[in-house]
């Protein structure tokens, strides 16, 4: 089988507008606080009249800035153009994204690093009225480097994809940095905050308040080893190592058993919530281990189906149908000089990882969702052997559906974003 895609876009070439950078670059200030507002880098030499290429560029680096503005309590927004429509619907729009990036003692970290800032935008429709209030999600990274009498921030977790100041870069083992900072979930009358490998926070939906980290996977390593001797029974050597990497993993750098991804998926048919994990000693190994889990409104797991691929892949997100789980493997390798560095602080940790160009096709597996009561017995086996697409690296996957033709045949359709291997450079990227 053969995937095809449907469109290919080839962005523009955009150069960096030189004459429109700003003299000063802003600092860090020693004496910030979160009710204090970053300073704006616009100077004077800024034209007036923006050309479209200039209008993206400065949005783009307000886009990072960091904000230490929080807004316990909702304030209306003033419209500044445009109009809500007549009969705009009213409700609270939340938004998450990382809001911090450099603390008040000069360390910089990647935006993917950065703590995770909620906005709840109310709207009144009929009155056309929104109302704006934000909290930074008190996670247990948060509230160990900000200072609640102060406000003032100083970063001690490297997180995966930065690397601290000169002084905390050695024997700095804080990698897992859960920041809460990637996808809103509302489920069960319930709000959460995700990110890519760490537990979800819930919070209050009124005043935004941290409730407290939410597990939702409750394996433990004996129950993952049993199901990896039961299901793989060809890569023995590669069980030991898992064996060997999970306690330094999970003891050194604090990482858990599984990786909860940020993407989660609804069921609105089933009214069932779908979550995905695999196992975090994978990320250095030639397999990936994937765990699906299904659950109800109340957070009942009503089911979960367990996937070995001899594939060493990288998945951020992923899709579903009625009858499948639809994964798009993004080839990845270990980079041994890249590890290496990462390991004694001189990289980040995402470092230990590069992208695999040997790669000629990119492999897209279909995996049950349900099991089959067919007679044939090699029914469920078929999953085992990918569909080739074109070479592509998979970012988001906005829908997937299936249809039955005329001949019977089983049709999945998938609209997702991608782009070429060659632009993607772990080390360059962070």
């Amino acid at each position: 089988m053969l995937a095809k895609p449907y469109h290919i876009f080839a962005p523009p070439i955009f150069r960096l507008p030189e004459n429109l950078l700003p003299k000063r670059v802003v600092q860090f200030r020693p004496n910030a606080t979160t009710t204090q507002p970053m300073s704006s880098p616009i100077n004077n030499r800024v034209p007036t009249q923006f050309v479209d290429e200039v209008v993206a560029f400065w949005d783009y680096q307000f886009l990072f800035m960091s904000q230490r503005l929080e807004v316990p309590y909702p304030i209306k927004l003033n419209l500044i153009e445009g109009a809500l429509p007549n009969d705009f619907p009213s409700g609270t729009y939340y938004l998450i994204g990382p809001g911090l990036f450099i603390d008040d003692y000069g360390s910089l970290v990647h935006p993917l690093d950065g703590h995770g800032y909620l906005r709840a935008f109310e709207i009144d429709g009929p009155n056309r009225k929104v109302r704006l209030s934000t909290r930074y999600v008190r996670t247990e990274a948060q509230m160990e480097e900000c200072d609640p009498i102060t406000g003032s921030w100083k970063f001690t977790h490297r997180g995966p994809f930065s690397l601290l100041k000169r002084d905390k870069m050695n024997s700095n083992t804080k990698v897992m940095k859960n920041v809460a900072n990637t996808s809103i979930l509302k489920w069960g009358g319930r709000l959460f905050c995700l990110w890519e490998g760490g537990t979800p926070y819930e919070i209050d939906p009124h005043t935004l308040d941290t409730i407290g980290s939410l597990k939702f996977i409750k394996d433990n390593d004996e129950m993952d080893d049993k199901v990896n001797k039961a299901t793989n029974n060809q890569s023995h050597a590669w069980d030991l190592v898992a064996r060997i990497l999970k306690p330094i993993l999970h003891g050194v750098f604090k990482m858990p058993p599984k990786r909860l991804l940020s993407h989660y998926k609804v069921d609105a048919q089933r009214g069932r919530l779908i979550v995905m994990a695999c196992n975090t000693e994978d990320m250095v190994l030639p397999r990936s281990h994937y765990t699906f889990y299904e659950f109800d409104p109340s957070f009942n797991l009503l089911q979960k189906k367990e996937f070995n691929i001899s594939d060493h892949s990288m998945i951020h997100d992923w899709a579903f149908t009625d009858t499948h789980y639809i994964l798009f493997t993004n080839h990845i390798k270990l980079d041994i000089l890249g590890s290496m560095a990462a390991i004694f602080g001189q990289a980040p940790m995402i470092s230990a990882l590069s992208v695999n160009h040997s790669k000629p096709t990119s492999s897209i597996y279909l995996l049950p969702r349900f099991s089959n009561n067919t007679t044939n017995p090699n029914f469920d086996e078929y999953w085992k052997k990918p569909i080739e697409a074109p070479q592509l690296w998979l970012l988001h996957v906005a829908n997937a559906y299936e249809s039955i033709d005329d001949d019977g045949n089983l049709a999945i359709r998938m609209h997702a974003t991608a782009c070429a291997y060659q632009w993607f450079n772990f080390q360059n990227m962070f």
